[in-house]
């Protein structure tokens, strides 16, 4: 009987313990303005992505051949981020182009890492439109939304480990921490939710467009993936960015109330850069 009672407020202690470090751990985002709860640090997070960054490019197949295509993608990145709010962040963002045909995704992970499968790339064709995807992609890595997701995780590991203390006779059984490799498995395959979506459609907007990119390319990037899903099995962009229900709709009314004059000319789409640059290079 003693041991269980034992167990059992170690058990409470863990659960209170864990409850603490989430509902305590608050820092303001100093781009967005938020209040988040995140258990890493920018610095933390930069590590994580380097280090899951080879388990990323594996899963796809490795990175594509051809370094003129992976200089232009990392090219419209850094000009996403220099030109606009993302170069104030403390991230050293870096661009990759993986290699592979089959799947349409793009992903990113916390720190900066992102990138983009040439399934995708091969269904775009404006550099707006790449400039939409890594604007997005950039948005949820200034967004902390990787980070908040594994606060969150990490919190219902301590319940869990909380459980298990109190149901083993050995304290140390429901002590397994959440390993490195854990958590890049699931950010890999992590699907966001309908705000962290909708936020990164309005930074993406607000970073392509500071980069001097028609706005244009992020509705017409939405209409694409939605036109490739029609009669099949939807993009992997979809499953892990669930499309929230008006979202083209909602771009295009940002659009009309940021420019109610029209989108300005000097706002490129850059077609025929990315025609001459990428497509021959696709095929």
């Amino acid at each position: 009987m003693l041991k269980l009672v034992v167990r059992l407020a170690i058990g409470v202690l863990f659960a209170l313990f864990g409850l603490f470090n989430y509902v305590t751990t608050v820092s303001e985002n100093p781009i967005t303005g938020e209040r988040q709860r995140v258990a890493l640090t920018p610095q933390e997070e930069v590590v994580l992505g380097q280090q899951g960054s080879q388990e990323v490019v594996q899963s796809f197949g490795g990175l594509h051949a051809d370094p003129v295509l992976q200089s232009y993608v990392d090219q419209v990145g850094q000009q996403v981020v220099s030109r606009s709010a993302a170069a104030q962040s403390p991230y050293p963002f870096e661009f990759y182009l993986l290699n592979d045909p089959e799947t349409v995704n793009a992903l990113a992970l916390p720190g900066g890492q992102i990138f983009v499968t040439t399934g995708l790339l091969r269904q775009l064709t404006a550099e707006s439109q790449l400039a939409g995807v890594l604007g997005h992609e950039i948005g949820h890595v200034i967004a902390r939304h990787g980070s908040e997701h594994l606060a969150r995780r990490q919190l219902g590991v301590a319940l869990v480990n909380a459980v298990g203390v109190a149901a083993s006779d050995d304290p140390t059984s429901g002590r397994q921490a959440a390993m490195i490799a854990q958590a890049v498995n699931q950010l890999v395959n992590l699907n966001y939710g309908r705000q962290d979506e909708l936020e990164s459609d309005r930074l993406g907007f607000d970073f392509m467009t500071a980069a001097e990119y028609n706005p244009e390319g992020l509705v017409e990037l939405m209409e694409i993936l939605d036109q490739a899903s029609e009669g099949g099995r939807p993009p992997e962009f979809l499953s892990s960015h669930p499309n929230p229900g008006n979202r083209v709709e909602r771009l295009e009314a940002l659009i009309q109330e940021t420019y109610p004059q029209g989108v300005p000319p000097a706002l490129e789409e850059s077609q025929q850069n990315f025609s001459q640059t990428v497509l021959p290079r696709l095929r």
